[in-house]
């Protein structure tokens, strides 16, 4: 009996099942908000982004955390996301509010073709495994950035398809997107360390050449060299070390923002049950499966990059003192721990997974329009 032929519509069905998820999350938030969709889809940090593409860096002091005014504030954000909506906009007179959502949707699109391909490649994988892990990503809890003017859609872009390199050990591309990644924002130091650490291993093999070496000096080059920059501007006298300490100085004084070892964490942990308020109870949530994650990665074998990559995202997220309802959205890019998950729905009854997605996508559009609509702090 001859095999059968695959479906012609089958390269579409990531961008279906993306499009799909997020599409009923943005239909919930458009019926909850009375501001215009629009509004809600660049507020908070999205504002930022689009100022900083219209007038860059440099526009005057700001009050930073202290309430004291800060010319710096403004270069704690990256500026590959901001850089490329000026860029874009220039090229085909769209303003930039539309060049932001246009490449945030690019950008996702992406990022579900580089899932599908990741789910089907790892240990265990398949097809259906790597369509189950786009909808699981796609209806992540604070999914609904990914459609705003965030860095998130173009951030986790670019670091599926390192990911993706890194394990078919084509060292150039994944050297050149983590350095791509560098650039939008610091969470690409989880995919530095993993692929400098994935270089030497290679190079002590003595496997693929000079190939690993390349990709080890050329990954840091989009980081580093940010905060080098970014030293540069702030403190145009100052030693090496002292510039590439700048950018955290800057996360302190404008935002509040600080590596504290997970103190901040475990104080919201112990305090939050007790607020009785949906969206803290989900963020409680999201961090607790965030990390028991990790145990159930190493358990079915993923791959250490896979792993590895997502543990170094959590430790700069939950080891930061950001706001606590940020870390959802900041969790995003962890989106290897979702890959046993994926893998144990594929062998799944197919309502059974129906049901569990369906339930998914409805926890999503809820927390995202009232993250948007009824919370009244940043996200």
């Amino acid at each position: 009996m001859p095999a059968a032929r695959p479906s012609r519509w089958l390269p579409f069905v990531p961008a279906a099942i993306y499009l799909g998820v997020r599409g009923t999350g943005m239909l919930v938030l458009a019926a909850a908000a009375d501001t215009g969709l629009t509004d809600r889809l660049t507020a908070w940090d999205g504002l930022w982004y689009l100022k900083i593409a219209a007038h860059g860096y440099d526009l005057g002091p700001i009050p930073d955390a202290d309430g004291h005014p800060n010319p710096f504030t403004r270069r704690a954000f990256f500026p590959a996301y901001p850089a490329l909506l000026h860029a874009l906009s220039a090229a085909t007179g769209l303003n930039l509010t539309a060049a932001a959502l246009l490449v945030s949707a690019v950008a996702g699109l992406v990022t579900a073709y580089g899932l599908a391909r990741l789910g089907r490649i790892v240990r265990g994988g398949s097809r259906r495994a790597g369509h189950l892990l786009v909808a699981l990503f796609a209806a992540a809890p604070m999914g609904i950035v990914l459609s705003m003017a965030y860095t998130e859609a173009l951030f986790c872009a670019l670091a599926v398809w390192v990911l993706v390199a890194l394990l078919e050990r084509r060292w150039l591309p994944a050297a050149l997107g983590t350095a791509a990644a560098g650039l939008v924002r610091p969470t690409s130091l989880a995919l530095v360390v993993v692929v400098v650490a994935a270089a030497l291993l290679a190079l002590h093999r003595r496997r693929d050449g000079l190939r690993p070496l390349a990709a080890a000096l050329l990954a840091p080059a989009g980081l580093f060299g940010y905060l080098w920059w970014t030293g540069l501007r702030v403190h145009p006298e100052a030693g090496l070390f002292t510039r590439l300490g700048t950018w955290s100085e800057l996360e302190q004084q404008g935002w509040a923002t600080r590596f504290d070892g997970g103190a901040a964490t475990l104080r919201f942990l112990r305090d939050a049950p007790w607020s009785g308020d949906g969206m803290t109870l989900l963020t409680v949530a999201v961090v607790l499966a965030s990390v028991v994650l990790p145990a159930v990665a190493l358990r079915g074998r993923l791959e250490w990059p896979l792993t590895g990559y997502a543990v170094l995202v959590m430790v700069q997220c939950l080891g930061s003192t950001s706001l606590m309802h940020a870390k959802p959205r900041l969790l995003l890019p962890a989106f290897t721990l979702l890959i046993p998950a994926a893998i144990g729905l594929a062998k799944r009854r197919r309502g059974t997974v129906v049901l569990i997605l369906t339930a998914a996508t409805a926890v999503s559009a809820w927390y995202g329009a009232y993250a948007l609509t009824v919370w009244k702090y940043a996200i």
